[in-house]
């Protein structure tokens, strides 16, 4: 008998944005602006510089509310607020690091995970017996998140003394480390060189089919990741789904095949309608170079 194919996500499962928008004054930084994130995907978004993908982020996260539309989360209303992501199970990494210089690498993840924590502020003011087995099991977790990204010989250094790569994987370990159901990752290959975005890469792609077992109930749901990113190769090599903002405004949804050929993408980066231009026209490592150090540069 022929193998079954596992049945879609239901419509209602996973994130949703319906008519999102968002003004600053008379700027307009999204205009109706609807999107899906089933359990188990990578949803990239992308867009020129300006066309409202950290606003979206923060919409998300509930730093900017927006003037029009609703979000739900696997069919709910969600009303998000930055200090309760963690109990909705979302993460987010952000542009930057965002470590905590006076922390090592370890006592950073483990940092991620206090949402998880079963003993309370006073048990861990008082030392007492259970906040100590606390620790124990949180750092055992920070120490497998790190093996897992290949960074577990770091796990007793001050972040400041690691290289910029090492430091992105510490932070991806953190917001790992809260067993986020929604990971947001903010340019997770900003200021990466080309093979440390390969090995990111890589673990993109794998996040959906890790084992994220959830507290308390021991299941082990999917991941879902919303991904913002410059880096073309990037986006088209993880992303199950694609989303194009421009001005605001969603212009193209896909699979990254279709986004490569949609005419509307190549006009939202070039400026022009030019359906024979490639649509993969964001600045080469050459152009993300400064000045004095590309090819040719004047002294």
């Amino acid at each position: 008998m022929a193998e079954t194919a596992p049945a879609p996500p239901a419509a209602d499962e996973g994130l949703a944005l319906h008519g999102i928008a968002v003004r600053f004054g008379g700027l307009v930084a999204l205009d109706d602006v609807s999107l899906r994130v089933p359990p188990g995907q990578v949803v990239g978004v992308i867009g020129p510089n300006g066309a409202g993908k950290t606003t979206l982020f923060n919409v998300i996260c509930g730093f900017v509310r927006p003037a029009a539309g609703s979000l739900t989360l696997h069919g709910r209303p969600l009303h998000p607020r930055p200090d309760r992501l963690t109990r909705l199970g979302i993460a987010r990494t952000l542009q930057g690091v965002g470590l905590f210089a006076g922390l090592t690498v370890a006592e950073n993840v483990m940092a991620g995970a206090t949402g998880s924590a079963r003993a309370g502020f006073l048990s861990a003011l008082l030392g007492l017996r259970r906040s100590d087995r606390d620790e124990r099991r949180l750092r055992a977790e920070a120490l497998e998140l790190l093996d897992e990204l290949g960074i577990a010989d770091h796990a007793d250094a001050p972040p400041a003394t690691l290289p910029y790569g090492v430091r992105k994987r510490v932070a991806l370990a953190r917001a790992l480390a809260a067993r986020p159901r929604l990971l947001l990752l903010d340019e997770p290959a900003g200021g990466l060189g080309v093979e440390e975005i390969a090995e990111l890469g890589e673990l993109v792609a794998g996040l959906p089919r890790r084992a994220n077992r959830q507290p308390g109930t021991g299941a082990d749901d999917p991941c879902s990741v919303l991904l913002v990113e410059h880096h073309m190769d990037l986006v088209m090599s993880v992303c199950d789904q694609i989303v194009v903002l421009d001005f605001g405004r969603v212009v193209a949804t896909g699979t990254p095949d279709q986004i490569r050929d949609d005419p509307a993408v190549t006009e939202a980066y070039l400026g022009v309608d030019d359906p024979s231009a490639s649509a993969e026209v964001p600045p080469s490592d050459e152009d993300n170079r400064p000045s004095d150090q590309r090819s040719g540069a004047a002294a």
